[in-house]
């Protein structure tokens, strides 16, 4: 058998410069062969080379063993094969992540795809173009990746391990990639664990194929490295992941509690139950899971975007949002009180969860847990809403001299307090408030300011179509500011949802003030509205070639490109805007905007960075404090995600 064995030539072999490649040689030798024995390979090899290195090739998988003592070359290894003959020929032909992944700057995500998919990275392969990542940024994300243990370092050479393949297809999550791409690199990492978990279920006799499948997809989802240090053996893990498997609300009214389970898969009880706590209730993995606890003492477990909860997050955020647009028309036309109230909704969502999704024995538990339900998808629409909100500066544009000083504030600036100033006590009611106005107003009736504060107060307590009358008889008796007065009453159409309304007092200005600048920034932000974002854009670059120094029409064009999702772009004109006007009044609302672009690009740094400087810049600017208040809460909820983000990562 040893004289028909293909061998490399002696070059390979005993090179002139250097020491064997001995794992090259080896897999060189499979590859050109159908099967080798021992003896083939100890013909070139000696002993104790050759059985480290059979070691270490079985254990990354480019080789297998059979039956009679024969090795044979697995796809993985020719690709390992290939990839060291180009690198002998001095050729090494590397993949790069696809455009979705490299247009966000998240280097640990372009590291992770690199590795994934190629055999082995080096330094070189990530600071060298196309990805040039710096060298600061290139060390903390390889050291965070390797701290996590998601990569491992060999001989200067980067690997992905089994931890770093289960956080790489939940990144790929996370990109805008066709389904099939995802399907792809889930079906290899199932050909992985097939052959121990084949033998798992055969061991325990696991014939349903829900429970099977429910197993496959925990197991892919969390990763045994993150408890290896809990337990004896994987197969321990497995049992614990079976558990979850089986304790499904589709199994109702099947049940194994953690006693039964214990004693029939044998697996100590204590080990169950903590393993169980830290994946329910601590979230040790980025997959959140549901309970459903019965009054008997029964829980059943399901996961978040499994095909059970994304159907019932289909039925309860269809019930949320009908509940919320009708109490908002109903406040809007001032029929009264909306006929929907939250505990009609749930008992809504109850009986069609109950008719459709879950079984009728699950009835009490499913009204327990609903109101947790509903708090949780009500907060993750919110968080999601607040990414692509637009922030409506033109509210700060139009209304940004009247100050309203709230009632806690009056202490602090009793002092500063004349008959132009005015505070909103809020134990006092709409009456009261406006009966003060009013009487500071019969003292200075000539006083503009006052009225732009009464129609402020107006708008505090909703009452716009009063406000609307209020503006009308100012214009009468205050022509010179007709252009200001007609602009307040657009921005109250706006909240009223009139946006034709005020789109029409804007073009009506436009002709009678054709030079007015600020009327075109208005028209464009008008159009974003509007959602059209052709004439937005063809606007506001107009006015930018009239006035390229106004840092302000800069940040409108930033605020229309983020209202469109172009934060890439986005982001170039509010750094603009910092270059030309870093001391302006809006600025702090500049830097929170660049911050929230920078967090949808999930550059987390750089998102922290710009929110934190905008926050401390609030209360340093002038301007209405109700909108100086806004602002911080726009903020304060972003730098607290990213701050548990990066301690995350």
């Amino acid at each position: 058998m040893v004289s028909t064995c293909n061998y490399p030539p002696e070059e390979i072999i005993k090179p002139i410069f250097g020491k064997p490649n001995y794992e090259f040689i080896i897999l060189w030798i499979l590859n050109n062969n159908d099967v080798c024995t021992w003896a083939n390979l100890k013909e070139k090899i000696t002993h104790s080379t050759l059985s480290n290195y059979l070691s270490r090739l079985k254990d990354r998988g480019y080789i297998e063993k059979s039956t009679f003592n024969q090795y044979r070359i697995t796809s993985k290894g020719k690709d390992r094969y290939y990839e060291l003959s180009e690198a002998k020929q001095k050729i090494r032909k590397l993949s790069f992540p696809p455009h979705a992944i490299l247009r966000r700057r998240n280097y640990d995500h372009w590291i992770l795809w690199m590795v994934s998919n190629n055999n082995y990275c080096k330094w070189s392969d990530f600071s060298g173009p196309p990805l040039s990542i710096n060298q600061s940024s290139l060390s903390k994300n390889l050291n965070s990746l390797l701290d996590k243990e998601f990569i491992r370092k060999e001989e200067k050479e980067y690997r992905i391990t089994r931890l770093g393949k289960t956080e790489y297809s939940n990144m790929l999550r996370l990109y805008d990639l066709d389904r099939q791409s995802i399907l792809e690199e889930e079906s290899k990492r199932i050909k992985e664990i097939t052959k121990s978990t084949t033998s798992f279920f055969k061991e325990y006799k696991i014939e349903d194929v829900d429970i099977k499948f429910r197993f496959l997809n925990n197991k892919l989802k969390l990763p045994y490295e993150k408890v290896k240090s809990t337990l004896n053996s994987e197969e321990e893990y497995d049992k614990i992941l079976l558990y979850l498997s089986i304790n499904h609300p589709d199994r109702f009214p099947h049940y194994l509690s953690p006693e039964e389970f214990s004693k029939k898969y044998d697996i100590n009880l204590i080990k169950l139950n903590f393993i169980i706590l830290r994946i329910v209730e601590e979230n040790i993995f980025p997959i959140k899971f549901f309970k459903l606890d019965l009054a008997n003492g029964k829980t059943f477990y399901f996961q978040v975007n499994e095909k059970l909860e994304r159907m019932l997050n289909v039925i309860v955020e269809d019930h949320v949002i009908k509940f919320t647009y009708l109490n908002n028309l109903n406040e809007e036309t001032s029929e009264g009180p909306s006929p929907l109230t939250m505990e009609s909704t749930a008992n809504a969502i109850l009986e069609e969860i109950i008719e459709n999704l879950f079984k009728p024995g699950l009835r009490s538990a499913l009204k327990t847990f609903l109101p947790d339900y509903i708090n949780y998808l009500a907060y993750k629409i919110e968080k999601e809403r607040k990414l692509i909100d637009t922030f409506d500066k033109l509210e700060g544009l139009i209304w940004k001299e009247i100050q309203i000083i709230s009632f806690s504030e009056v202490q602090e600036q009793s002092e500063k307090r004349t008959e132009l100033s005015f505070y909103i006590d809020p134990a006092k009611s709409f009456e009261e408030t406006l009966e003060e106005i009013n009487k500071t107003i019969e003292r200075n009736p000539k006083e503009l300011d006052l009225y732009y504060i009464k129609s402020k107060i107006l708008i505090y307590f909703d009452k716009y179509k009063e406000a609307l009358i209020l503006l009308d008889g100012m214009v009468k008796d205050f022509p010179e500011s007709e252009k200001d007065l007609k602009m307040k009453k657009a921005s109250i159409l706006k909240r009223m949802r009139d946006l034709a309304g005020g789109f029409e007092i804007i073009n009506e200005l436009i002709k009678k003030y054709p030079e007015d600048s600020d009327l075109l920034n208005y028209k464009a932000l008008w159009y974003q509205y509007l959602n059209n974002r052709e004439e937005a854009l063809k606007v506001i670059q107009g006015l930018i070639e009239r006035e390229p120094n106004n840092g302000i029409y800069h940040d409108s064009y930033g605020e229309i490109l983020m209202a469109f999702n172009d934060h890439e772009l986005a982001i170039g004109k509010f750094q603009r805007v910092i270059e030309l006007n870093p001391n302006s009044w809006y600025i702090y609302q500049t830097y929170i905007k660049l911050g929230i672009c920078y967090r949808v690009l999930e550059d987390y740094d750089l998102a922290l960075e710009h929110l934190t400087k905008g926050e401390e810049l609030i209360d340093q600017s002038p301007g209405d404090n109700n909108t100086k208040q806004m602002w911080h809460s726009y903020a304060k909820p972003f730098i607290e995600e990213i701050k548990e983000l990066i301690e995350d990562f």
